[in-house]
């Protein structure tokens, strides 16, 4: 199964809500009009031609090398930017289908329509300011016309797309060794999850990868690293229970550098309840990994949790004061119906968004396309 279709499908929560939004929205004052535009309705059971990719392209996080050049981990060089095909009825025919009459309801687009779009953009966890912005950008030279839920959506996906097409960055990889990758997050957010699906995806397109297990307080961290470690063919350092991090990512580096390691993936404790003492342990890795490579390190990565909701423009804010954190990844979003958070998150802080998971497998976490997660968080095909 493709990574579109995993991503629609797994989506279901957030699209639903906003499908079903919509479709009462037009409902309430709509007309049913000849459906002229050749846009099919979201409605009925008709025969739609939208269908998934025939395979899984099996890539994982785009990367730039230092020429600029862009290079794809993964196994296979076909990206999810393929364009997807086939045919068939599947998920995405049942949920976009033609009404049987050949009719479709429209609705003029008003201030009272648009009032309630931004009330159901803000609770699909859009946040206030990005539902505002995206239903004004929709309104612009459109107002007093009519519109089906179908037109709807896909001018919300536009919208949508376009807030977060200057965010979607691959992760860069460097001319250097090691390349130091810092990764932080809350406890429970998949850190531990990512690094390993990192590392092993890292690997397969040919780089070689060392993990430093610096969150040392839990055993549970280093163990669930060497599980991904043996499975990936990656080193996991490791020091004794409770020992100093910044100690081990010094002791790392040293190794890494000198088995030429092309990365160093950098785990990190992700106390904020205790916010002065995580401040303090990640400012003294840094500052001793700096003693080994001032520029170190290379990349911060923060590892969000996507059912957390708007609480996730809160980490980002804690951990852009503890970190110079330099892009975002994403998970759980198969979990939760808040997929619209990612779209604030661009909105309003602009880093990049290198990956986004919706599983568990390891190629569930796979590069970020700004028009695949916009058209999947409306309920349309690519």
């Amino acid at each position: 199964m493709a990574f579109f279709s995993k991503l629609n499908e797994r989506l279901f929560k957030s699209s639903s809500k906003l499908q079903e939004g919509i479709d009462a929205i037009i409902d309430d004052g709509g007309v049913e009009e000849p459906n002229e535009s050749g846009i099919p309705s979201a409605r009925g059971g008709g025969d739609a031609s939208d269908s998934a990719d025939p395979e899984d392209s099996g890539t994982a996080v785009p990367t730039h090398d230092s020429t600029g050049s862009p290079t794809r981990t993964g196994l296979s060089d076909s990206g999810p930017e393929t364009a997807p095909g086939g045919s068939g009825k599947g998920f995405l025919s049942r949920l976009i289908g033609r009404r049987g009459d050949g009719a479709v309801i429209r609705r003029k687009l008003d201030d009272e329509m648009l009032e309630s779009l931004e009330e159901l953009l803000i609770t699909g966890d859009m946040g206030v300011e990005t539902a505002m912005r995206v239903t004004a950008n929709l309104a612009e030279g459109r107002v007093g016309r009519r519109f089906s839920t179908d037109e709807i959506k896909r001018l919300l996906a536009e919208e949508v797309a376009r807030i977060m097409e200057p965010v979607a960055r691959p992760l860069p990889i460097q001319n250097r060794r090691p390349q130091v990758v810092l990764v932080v997050g809350v406890n429970g957010a998949g850190k531990t999850t990512t690094i390993g699906k990192l590392a092993s995806q890292l690997r397969e397109a040919g780089k070689s990868v060392m993990i430093a297990a610096g969150d040392t307080f839990r055993a549970a961290a280093v163990e669930q690293l060497q599980v991904w470690g043996e499975r990936a063919g990656v080193p996991v350092l490791t020091a004794r229970e409770g020992a100093d991090p910044a100690g081990l990512a010094f002791d790392s580096h040293a190794k890494a550098e000198e088995a030429g390691a092309d990365l160093l993936m950098v785990d990190t404790a992700g106390r904020l309840q205790n916010r002065a003492d995580l401040m303090e342990e990640l400012a003294k890795i840094v500052r001793v990994l700096r003693k080994r490579d001032p520029d170190a390190p290379h990349n911060t990565l923060l590892v969000l949790d996507a059912t957390t909701g708007q609480n996730a423009l809160l980490q980002v804010e804690e951990f852009r004061k503890l970190a110079d954190v330099s892009g975002l990844i994403m998970t759980k979003l198969d979990g939760t119906a808040k997929g619209g958070v990612l779209v604030s998150l661009a909105d309003r802080f602009g880093l990049p968004i290198h990956a986004i998971g919706v599983g568990e497998g390891i190629h569930d976490l796979q590069p970020f396309d700004p028009e695949e997660f916009a058209a999947a968080l409306m309920g349309l095909g690519a």
